[in-house]
């Protein structure tokens, strides 16, 4: 077992990191890590001494004074490794800095700064580090204006207002996902590497898109899917990541369930339940009174849920929280909801009839990887 210790776990990229760590319950053990720890000493010290590998993420991205911006990041550092040189701990340390470190900003020269003091402390300790020199990050849950500007974006455009383009330029960008594979494959090279390695890691991007590119490209998602429920057509993985990244930032209490129009005449009903531009598996389940379906998630896929006949609970909590979302669906009035990526999700026959529910599900399939992760949600 590899001890990982995430700063910043509770940031943009931390919970992703951190969730992603949980994936692989039998290569790693996860050291939980509290902001709290920088302002107490034993603390962050004991933490150092049970981490094998500790991924430094922890940073201000915005601050109005530029000043405070620097100090902050470099002093971040600085206590690590003054725990780490006081406890004589040795973890292999990778640190997040950024494409900004050749800029002429306080920001860049933090990252910059930082990243050539764990250098330092490396040689002299005889430590491993790596230190990533990471492209813009994009994905689910990010703040918005702070984390990056398709956080802003998808988060304006869902929730009622208009986002502007300030200066529309190429973007190198990388999908959070793709940051957290990078840094699983960067510590399993670390942990069965022979001699200690100081490196500077250019982290590859996914793509290259233009601001006013995707803000075209959520404005096409937010008329299609969250107007028309629409699901748009998806062509690459990349789509299916920014898509994704949209979707996150829809209100769910408030937007889900969606009504569906019924057609009714002498013969009985007809109700469309899904329209995409894209392909998936469609199928449907029968669910006797009382018996719960699902408590997993998915990292990747999109799932629809529509009840048919009977009356159902669908239940939903994003991985790493508290708060359940209750969805009541009855056949008689056909609705469906939509499962977010890392939303652990359920459904129940909570009427006295056999349930009739129809599921559509799809992603950008990759052959050699898994999207199902079991993880009850109460």
């Amino acid at each position: 077992m590899i001890r990982i210790g995430v700063t910043g776990q509770s940031g943009f990229v931390g919970t992703h990191l951190y969730n992603t760590l949980g994936l692989y319950p039998d290569e790693f053990e996860r050291v939980p890590f509290e902001d709290s720890f920088f302002a107490d000493r034993e603390r962050l010290e004991s933490f150092v001494q049970s981490c094998d590998a500790i991924v430094h993420l922890a940073a201000v991205n915005r601050h109005p004074d530029a000043q405070v911006l620097y100090e902050t990041n470099v002093g971040l550092v600085r206590q690590l490794v003054e725990a780490m040189e006081a406890t004589g701990a040795r973890p292999y340390v990778l640190f997040s800095s950024s494409t900004q470190e050749e800029r002429d900003n306080e920001y860049g020269r933090s990252k910059r700064d930082g990243r050539q003091m764990f250098e330092e402390w490396a040689r002299r300790s005889g430590a491993s580090f790596t230190g990533m020199v990471v492209p813009n990050v994009f994905g689910p849950f990010g703040r918005p204006n702070y984390n990056s500007f398709i956080a802003t974006f998808a988060h304006k455009l869902t929730h009622g207002e208009e986002p502007v383009v300030m200066q529309d330029s190429a973007v190198h960008l990388i999908y959070v996902g793709s940051l957290c594979e990078h840094i699983v494959k960067q510590i399993r090279r670390h942990a069965v590497a022979l001699e200690p390695q100081v490196e500077r890691d250019e982290v590859p991007f996914d793509f290259v898109m233009k601001v006013s590119e995707v803000l075209e490209r959520f404005g096409q998602y937010k008329s299609l899917y969250l107007e028309q429920g629409i699901v748009p057509s998806l062509s690459s993985r990349h789509e299916w990541n920014l898509f994704n990244t949209f979707r996150s930032y829809i209100d769910m209490a408030h937007h889900f369930p969606v009504q569906l129009v019924q057609h009714t005449d002498a013969r009985g009903s007809f109700v469309e339940t899904v329209k995409m531009g894209v392909g998936g598996q469609v199928s449907f389940s029968t669910t006797v009174p009382g018996v719960t379906r699902g408590n997993h998630y998915h990292t990747r896929k999109m799932e629809r849920f529509v009840v048919i006949k009977g009356k159902a609970r669908i239940q939903l909590r994003k991985v790493g929280t508290d708060e359940i979302l209750n969805y009541y669906l009855d056949g008689d009035h056909p609705a469906y909801v939509d499962m977010p990526v890392w939303y652990t999700h359920n459904i129940s026959n909570i009427g006295n009839e056999i349930l009739y529910a129809q599921f559509w599900i799809n992603e950008w399939y990759d052959p050699n990887d898994g999207d199902t992760y079991f993880e009850p949600v109460e």
